[in-house]
């Protein structure tokens, strides 16, 4: 199902700072602008509840999950919450066996060939590139060169509509896409319009 969301467009909304009285009507836009990947960093306020209420408003065609996921034992409170997926920032095993054990997506961060190989045997179903503000669209490429066939690299980190052409050129299959998007305090009109323009440049560049 992940890949099957990803496919619509490509791109992962990460709703940093999102608080629950909010999440209904941002998720509401970005699933009207076309978004299927939602995450909820659990640095934010209350990130269990805002999980349980986008997931319990979004079509069944959306996928909702956490980001920002450290340590094993919060892998079932997103379970409970009725998060699909897992983002992490790192690409730590015992995280990862557990959310793979729970039967949830598994999306950690990789900065390295060596962290790609490590996750991807720990079960990942798609890599993080991150932070992609360090790296390059030629690191996707090289990557991608020794890498399992199918492998998907999604750059996290400083994407804009303006900067998605060259890593997709490279192979990247999305993006995450934050502060860019998504910002605490903003309307979910202010939304929509960033969600808008980021799936128009996704659309114009993927074409491309």
């Amino acid at each position: 199902m992940f890949l099957q969301a990803l496919n619509s467009n490509g791109l992962v909304a990460i709703l940093r700072g999102l608080r629950p009285q909010e999440a209904p009507a941002i998720g509401e836009v970005l699933y009207e602008a076309g978004f299927r990947v939602i995450e909820v960093p659990l640095n934010s306020p209350s990130p269990f509840d805002s999980i349980s209420l986008l997931r319990r408003s979004l079509p069944a065609d959306s996928l909702v999950g956490a980001g920002t996921v450290l340590q094993p034992a919060q892998v079932q409170q997103v379970k409970d919450a009725g998060g699909q997926l897992i983002v992490m920032p790192h690409s730590d095993a015992a995280v990862l066996r557990t959310a793979k054990a729970a039967g949830l997506f598994l999306s950690p961060g990789v900065a390295t060939p060596t962290e790609a190989f490590a996750a991807l045997a720990e079960g990942a179903d798609v890599l993080k590139l991150f932070p992609a503000e360090q790296m390059a669209p030629a690191v996707v490429k090289a990557w991608l060169a020794v890498l399992p066939a199918g492998t998907v690299l999604l750059p996290v980190g400083g994407i804009t509509a303006d900067n998605m052409q060259p890593w997709l050129d490279a192979g990247a299959r999305g993006f995450g896409l934050g502060s860019g998007l998504f910002k605490p305090g903003m309307s979910a009109a202010e939304v929509a319009s960033r969600a808008q323009a980021y799936v128009a440049a996704w659309t114009r560049s993927s074409a491309a």
